[in-house]
């Protein structure tokens, strides 16, 4: 007796192509985790957005059968959705620079903060984006011992801080309205509209430099540390807090010039 081979669904045979050509043999499948990856590849080109039933036809699958899959990528931060449209969220992009990309540039780094440290008489750090908030990669004292530092691993908020509008502003326009939604969520609208401003500010100037609107005394600089594609992967900081006693340290303006050095050197190292 000969048994006839199936035919594949029409739905299989049109849906938009994913990671897995047809040509490739798959030994062990997982239908589930194959859906959630053909959803995040899916809404990865589009720039737009979709909705789930655009979702559904372009995949050659039913609107109901993608349900639980589309609710559990946006419960986990992969996928947001304004209105009706789902789109790709920045998750995807900080979890590629978590290792070795961020190992590399904290190598990278840190002989330059070094010199940086020792030349201004402050402490510097390196911030990353990181979901709605900023994570410190590497941090260097004050030469003195004495002074404003911030540690290795400390979490801080993006809208008070001049590394984060430098974190903000040097993105594709998309990339930069994610990253004000998941940040100042919550905020007033004021308040996000001055953001806005001060984000076209730093992106003409080309790095931020501010007072402390959390700590008295404090000015920070903060500079971008630049991909191939000029977006900024991070920010160099030096927490300004100026001595009143004889001990060196530098002005401002010096300050901003070797900052400015220091981001560039280390934007060419890792580019």
């Amino acid at each position: 007796m000969t048994s006839k081979k199936r035919a594949r669904p029409a739905s299989e045979t049109n849906k938009i192509e994913t990671g897995e050509t047809q040509s490739q043999s798959v030994s062990y499948s997982a239908p589930a985790l194959e859906k959630g990856l053909d959803i995040l590849e899916l809404l990865c080109r589009s720039n737009d957005g979709l909705t789930q039933k655009e979702i559904s036809a372009l995949l050659g699958r039913s609107t109901s059968e993608l349900y639980r899959m589309v609710s559990c990528l946006e419960r986990r931060h992969y996928i947001s959705h304004q209105g009706d449209r789902y789109a790709i969220t920045t998750k995807l992009f900080q979890m590629s620079r978590i290792h070795p990309p961020t190992d590399r540039l904290v190598t990278a780094a840190l002989p330059l903060m070094q010199e940086l440290a020792h030349s201004v008489g402050y402490a510097c750090d390196l911030r990353v984006y990181n979901m709605g908030s900023q994570t410190v990669i590497a941090s260097i004292n004050t030469p003195s011992g004495i002074g404003f530092n911030v540690r290795t691993g400390a979490e801080i908020a993006v809208a008070p801080s001049a590394s984060g509008r430098v974190l903000v502003a040097f993105q594709t326009a998309e990339t930069t309205e994610l990253r004000i939604k998941e940040s100042l969520a919550g905020l007033p609208a004021d308040e996000v509209r001055t953001f806005r401003k001060e984000l076209h500010e730093v992106i003409v100037k080309g790095f931020a430099s501010i007072k402390s609107r959390e700590y008295e005394g404090v000015h920070a600089i903060s500079f971008p540390i630049l991909d191939i594609e000029r977006h900024a992967i991070a920010a160099l900081t030096v927490p300004m807090v100026p001595r009143v006693d004889s001990t060196p340290a530098a002005s401002r303006i010096q300050v901003e010039e070797k900052l400015r050095e220091s981001a560039a050197q280390l934007s060419h190292l890792i580019s």
